[in-house]
């Protein structure tokens, strides 16, 4: 038997009151977890200046050595040494963030400079591996028209193949940073400071507007990372290269 229209009616308006005070309590207790999260703002900033600074200092180390790397590997007479290369960054890159970090720690103690350097094995990869390929994917036929028109390898590789290759190092360069300002907080375990300390902290004492606190700045800088690297491809990658990838 069917219920009555008034009571159909009256469930209605049951629903909707319920699902309207859900709402109220849970914007009520947003509210209250971000005016907690406003009480950290001076931890936040000095972290997070900590914290980017050792993501950059490990990125462009990375940048100095994974490039090159990337370029030997590419080239035709390096085959057998690539796939040593290659294996080793593998390697490096298998093995879990946090036994990094604290194998770096075992080795050069506690403290930034083996934070940067796990940090600094962990972004290799990616950008060895796009500059491999990115260099790999450059149109035989643009090699051997440098070439006929008697150019060395060395102006063959920084004028043809790295202009035409530089969309695709930048997408590496694009997803190591964002990897290693995610990966970034864990070296508050080693003593090197940062954002984990809050999100760590706060997952200690169970107290969720602390670890709100890390965890949102670090999301926030790894978009904004991914962004400034993005405009900087925009800017120095060729329109041509970039449409034709």
């Amino acid at each position: 038997m069917k219920p009555e229209p008034r009571i159909r009616a009256a469930r209605c308006v049951s629903a909707a009151t319920g699902l309207l005070l859900a709402g109220v309590s849970m914007g009520a207790r947003a509210d209250s977890w971000f005016s907690g999260v406003a009480q950290y703002r001076s931890d936040m900033v000095y972290q997070s200046v900590q914290m980017m600074t050792m993501v950059a200092i490990a990125g462009v180390l990375a940048i100095v050595v994974a490039v090159p790397v990337g370029i030997y590997m590419s080239r035709p007479s390096q085959r057998h040494g690539a796939a040593v290369v290659m294996q080793t960054l593998n390697v490096g890159q298998a093995i879990p963030k946090l036994a990094l970090l604290a194998l770096a720690m075992s080795a050069l103690g506690i403290g930034s400079i083996p934070a940067i350097f796990g940090l600094w094995v962990a972004t290799l990869l990616p950008i060895a591996l796009n500059t491999y390929e990115g260099l790999r994917a450059v149109p035989r036929s643009l090699i051997e028209a440098a070439t006929g028109m008697g150019m060395t390898p060395l102006q063959i590789l920084l004028r043809v193949e790295l202009p035409n290759a530089l969309y695709v190092i930048f997408a590496g360069i694009r997803t190591a940073l964002a990897i290693t300002v995610g990966t970034a907080p864990l070296a508050f375990l080693i003593g090197g400071g940062g954002l984990g300390e809050l999100i760590f902290t706060g997952i200690d004492l169970n107290d969720f507007t602390m670890l709100l606190a890390g965890a949102i700045p670090t999301a926030l800088l790894a978009i904004l990372t991914d962004a400034f690297v993005g405009q900087m491809q925009r800017r120095l990658v060729s329109r041509g290269v970039t449409s034709r990838s």
